[in-house]
Formats: C-alpha cells, sequence, structure tokens
C-alpha cells in the first residue's frame, strides 16, 4: 500500500471534478436562475479540499499499484458522491436534506436513475441540468476520463483504469496504450452523446432538453427534466430514437470500437454477448407486448406495443426512464421486467446488473456440469465465440454472482429491518444494486418518503452495484490491508 500515491491522485481527482461545478454557472447565467451562488461555493469548497489533500504530497514519485487503484477507485467514489451533493445542499429552491442531496448525487453518479426530488418541471435549469452532467460524467466513469489526464500529470492510470472498468476480460485492452484506450472509449461516448442529442433535437426537443436527455440517455442514467420522463414529450419519434440509443449504450464500447476501426457492422453479430442481449430484450418486448394486449391493460395492440418495448428496453438496459407506471401493471410483467434488470447491459457499457457476458457464461457452465454428468471423465472447455474461456474468469465469475445475491441478501434484510414492506425493500434494493432507478410499490414513483436509514444503505447499494461488487467488497478483507 502506497498512502502518499493515493493521496496524490485523489487530490488531483477532485481537483478535476471541482471544474464541473462551472458548467451549471454558465446554464444559471443563461436562464438567470439565481442558482449560480450554490455551484460557485461548491467549485470553491471542492478545489480547495482538492488542493488540501494533494499539496502535502505533491512531490510524490511513486506508481500506482492495483491494490492501491482500488482503494482510490472506492474512494473517489465515496467522496465524489459527497462532494456532488453540496451544490444541491446549497441550492435554496430544493431544501434538501443532506440525506436526501447525498442520495441524488450518488444516484446520478452511479447512473441509478433513482430520485428523491418531486417537481421537477418547477425547478432551475441549472440544478436540471446538473442531474443529467453527473449521470453523464458517472456514464463511462469520470476515473476513466482521469486515466487519460493522469499520465500527462506523471502517474500511470492502468492500475485505476482494471478497478474501475467492468465485466470480467478487464486485462483486455482496445489500444496497446492504456491512455489511448480511454482517449477512444471517450470518443466514442461524446461521439455517441452527440448523436443522441442532434436526434432528439430534430424530432422536437428544445435544445436544453435534447442535451439533458442525451447526457442521461448514453449514460444509462434515467434521470429526466420532467416529472412524466419521457412520457412527457407524448412523441413516438422521441422514444424510437431512446430506444436505439439505449440499445446502443447498452452494449459494449469495445464491441463498438471493434466495429468502427473496421468498418463492419457484422461484428456485432459475430459478438455472442450480443446476440444473448438481443435475444432477451426481444423475447421479453414480446412478452411484455402480449401480456399487456391480452389482459386489457391497453385498450389497442399499438399502445400495447409501443409501452411494452419503451419499458422492457429501458428497464432491460438499466437506463430506467419510463412512458407508462409499469410498477402499476399486472404483478407477472412487473416482476419480469425488475428480474430483467439484474442481466443488464453488455460488460464494457454504461448499463448496470451482473452483465451479459457474465449471465451467458454462469448459464454455459451449468450446461457444462449437465454434461459432466453425463460423461464423467470428458474434458469439456467453456467456450466464447472460438477461443476456450480460461477457467480462473469462470470461477470469478461464481465468485461475482455468489458475492452479488449475498450482498443482495443482506441489503434486503437491511432494508426491512428499517420498516418497509417486503416488496418495496426488494424492488429498492433491486433497482439500486442493479443501477436502474424505478422500483415497485412504495419506490414506483420516487424515493422521497423512505427514512433517512434505507437511503444511506440504498446509497452503498449503488456504489456496489457500480463499482462490481469487488472493488468495493475487497477493502472489506483484512488481506487486502496486510502489506
Amino acid at each position: 500500500m502506497k498512502p502518499f500515491a493515493v493521496q496524490q491522485v485523489l487530490g488531483l481527482l477532485l481537483m478535476l471534478f471541482s471544474g464541473t461545478m462551472l458548467p451549471p454557472v454558465v446554464v444559471s447565467l443563461i436562464f438567470q436562475d439565481g442558482a449560480q451562488t450554490a455551484f460557485l461555493w461548491a467549485f470553491v469548497i471542492i478545489l480547495t479540499g482538492g488542493l488540501l489533500i494533494w499539496l502535502p504530497v505533491s512531490r510524490t514519485k511513486k506508481e500506482l499499484r492495483l491494490r492501491d487503484g482500488f482503494l482510490v477507485v472506492a474512494l473517489f467514489w465515496t467522496v465524489l458522491g459527497l462532494g456532488g451533493a453540496l451544490p444541491l445542499v446549497f441550492d435554496e429552491h430544493l431544501e434538501l436534506s443532506l440525506t436526501d442531496a447525498a442520495f441524488e448525487s450518488i444516484s446520478g453518479l452511479t447512473t441509478t436513475g433513482a430520485t428523491v426530488i418531486t417537481g421537477l418541471d418547477s425547478l432551475p435549469p441549472s440544478i436540471l441540468y446538473y442531474r443529467q452532467q453527473l449521470q453523464w460524467l458517472g456514464g463511462m466513469g469520470i476515473v476513466v476520463l482521469a486515466v487519460a489526464v493522469l499520465p500527462i500529470l506523471g502517474v500511470g492510470g492502468l492500475q485505476l483504469y482494471r478497478a474501475e472498468t467492468p465485466g470480467p476480460m478487464k486485462d483486455t485492452k482496445l489500444t496497446p496504450r492504456i491512455t489511448e484506450t480511454a482517449k477512444a472509449l471517450w470518443f466514442l461516448y461524446m461521439g455517441l452523446t452527440l448523436a443522441c442529442g442532434l436526434a432528439y433535437w430534430l424530432a422536437g426537443m428544445s435544445v436544453f432538453d435534447a442535451v439533458a436527455h442525451a447526457f442521461s440517455t448514453v449514460a444509462i442514467g434515467g434521470f429526466s427534466t420532467h416529472d412524466q420522463s419521457i412520457g412527457f414529450f407524448a412523441s413516438t419519434q422521441i422514444e424510437g430514437i431512446a430506444i436505439i440509443f439505449m440499445l446502443l449504450s447498452g452494449a459494449s464500447f469495445a464491441l463498438h470500437f471493434v466495429a468502427w476501426r473496421h468498418r463492419s457492422p457484422l461484428s456485432y453479430w459475430r459478438d455472442e454477448e450480443f446476440r444473448l442481449y438481443l435475444s432477451m430484450i426481444t423475447v421479453v418486448a414480446v412478452t411484455v407486448t402480449i401480456t399487456l394486449a391480452v389482459t386489457g391493460t391497453y385498450q389497442s395492440w399499438d399502445e400495447a406495443l409501443a409501452k411494452g418495448i419503451f419499458q422492457t428496453v429501458s428497464i432491460g438496459t438499466t437506463a430506467g426512464f419510463t412512458t407508462a407506471e409499469y410498477y402499476n401493471w399486472p404483478p407477472f410483467l412487473s416482476i419480469l421486467l425488475l428480474l430483467l434488470s439484474f442481466v443488464g447491459g453488455c460488460a464494457a457499457s454504461t448499463g448496470g446488473g451482473i452483465k451479459v457476458i457474465r449471465f451467458l457464461l454462469l448459464i454455459k457452465q451449468g450446461m457444462r456440469e449437465v454434461q459432466r454428468l453425463i460423461h464423467p471423465n470428458a474434458q469439456i472447455p467453456v467456450r466464447m465465440g472460438n477461443r476456450s474461456v480460461n477457467h480462473r474468469v469462470v470461477d470469478a465469475v461464481w465468485g461475482f454472482f455468489s458475492l452479488y445475491v449475498a450482498s443482495f441478501v443482506v441489503l434486503y434484510l437491511a432494508l426491512t429491518a428499517t420498516g418497509l414492506d417486503l416488496i418495496t425493500a426488494f424492488s429498492a434494493v433491486a433497482a439500486c444494486i442493479n443501477n436502474l432507478g424505478p422500483g415497485l410499490a412504495g419506490v414506483g414513483p420516487h424515493y422521497q418518503g423512505l427514512p433517512d436509514a434505507a437511503k444511506w444503505i440504498l446509497c452503498f447499494a449503488m456504489l456496489l452495484g457500480r463499482l462490481e461488487v469487488f472493488t468495493l467488497l475487497v477493502l472489506l478483507s483484512p488481506a487486502f490491508w496486510w502489506r
């Protein structure tokens, strides 16, 4: 462990994050909503805090190791979540407690989309923009951005990248240099954001709404500038654009890079994870649409199709946008969609959940065990495409899955201990650990009515899901702190 190197990186990252308080100031001045003071105070406090952390160790030249990377990532997301709450606490229009502000900030940065704020349509534009910006920064992971910047400052970033990047194939790099990898990811991310924003604007959104919703769509976040979410616009065209970009953002950005570099759309179909991703969403969408029509939830097949496809894609990719109150649908559909969010997006995407590639490996491992019962002496490898998967990767996936389930059970019990009913507690933990947002029963529309203790438990669940369980839980292991 190299505490001085960790302290140096943490200070640098906080100073970098302080700059994100300035764009909302510009938005506030443009719309003259009077909220700029809250962001300026937050900028000063976060910048000063970063300087105070960095200055005592500014001359440290030690390189981070993987263990240090885990600590930096966990510390940074925790501190960032609390720091991001400052303008929400300072703003007089919101009147949020520290607990509510921290919940909203962590929900934004982890791209969960669970909110405690109502009356969005009447809030200052700068506050609305800030919430969307939080999700956009958290989507790809601000640490990945730092990986591209820190080498210029003399601090290597490979350890941070491995600790931050989701999915079991963590050592796979798109380019030979880790800095170039981070830049490639961010260029793709920004390109998708620009394309999404332009499409929304052409479909009839205002420039402000188009930018705001492009941020949360590509980030698979789910925050909106309106209480009715995407349903506010009552536009089939806008919903169709959202569906396309949610599907693209829920797919692997590494796969996008390969397809773009080789100029071959067939790269998507050759990818086994992507095929399963599309197949699962298609099957569930068809099931939801037929059930909505047969049960009479909607009067026409057209409406059932539109509502069914949108909610399935939104919840399946863990975006969390809504055009209908899915938590009031027949219980079978509500539970089906919530269970779909456990699978989530592909590895190296902005989606949450267990990730499709892990789910696929679990299926393949289960099928292999069945074959072993029939042929006990056979050597049966787990294969992805034309390659055998290393047994350590398969073991890691099983370990991840067991920790995920155990964490869910513990958080579920903790939440019921705060007095919540079983359905509300179950769906709240599922929605937060999967970085989904909207839940069922008491947390269907929002999380405002939960007790403070429940909100802090869910904040931990959001961080646990965003950092893929291992990154956070490894810090609780005594072996991690041994020299």
